[in-house]
């Protein structure tokens, strides 16, 4: 993590806890155009994707709080949370019992934050920033909160999601409806309320479930 990440970070959130998971705290934006701006401007680049390492989406804060729930789930596992953002279900499979977790984020500000979420949650994290979406998987379960929003992300994940729960790992989505959610092979495990903001969705909350995808359910 680089200092220049860490002090723009700081810099531009304030340290909160997401509605659902009060006992995880992360470093948030309260606002999605200005941090995008700013973020545009330090970096000194355009048509830069939104910023979404810096707040607790509702597919992230259902999933969180089943982890930590019904921690059987994930205790002793080695546990990969891809499209991670700031980390919050990544924080929570690890104060779950998870013997390792990875969070994985392509966004180098994003694996940034991870990186500081974990240190204020005082949990250790791997942070990875390459895309591992298509290749090999040493992990037993696969994490997934709100992957779903744009279809060729959605089909190239879902794709390789389905390989995995083939090859037997576990793998659990949130996913508060977004349009791109597969519509085959998914049992829903759990559904929660999640409050949201308007400066990010539509409502007031969000309705969202947590769901497997393949495989035999877990326990």
């Amino acid at each position: 993590m680089s200092p220049d990440s860490e002090a723009f970070i700081r810099a531009n959130t304030a340290i909160g806890t997401p509605p659902l998971v009060p006992e995880i705290e992360l470093h948030l934006a309260s606002e999605v155009t200005p941090l995008w701006h700013a973020t545009e401007a330090t970096l000194e680049q355009s048509q830069l994707p939104p910023p979404y390492w810096a707040f607790a989406w509702p597919g992230g804060q259902a999933l969180a709080r089943h982890l930590l729930d019904h921690p059987e789930r994930i205790a002793g596992k080695h546990v990969l949370d891809i499209g991670a953002g700031s980390g919050l279900v990544s924080i929570a499979a690890k104060k779950a019992g998870a013997a390792r977790v990875t969070a994985a984020e392509i966004d180098a500000l994003a694996v940034a934050a991870i990186r500081l979420n974990a240190a204020l949650n005082d949990v250790a994290i791997e942070a990875e920033s390459r895309d591992l979406i298509g290749g090999a998987c040493s992990w037993d379960t696969i994490l997934v909160g709100d992957m779903c929003y744009e279809r060729p992300l959605a089909d190239r994940l879902t794709a390789w999601l389905r390989t995995l729960a083939a090859n037997g790992a576990t793998v659990l989505l949130g996913d508060p409806g977004r349009a791109y959610l597969p519509k085959e092979g998914l049992t829903e495990i759990a559904c929660y309320t999640v409050p949201t903001s308007l400066d990010l969705e539509d409502r007031a909350t969000r309705e969202t479930v947590i769901w497997q995808l393949g495989g035999t359910i877990a326990i």
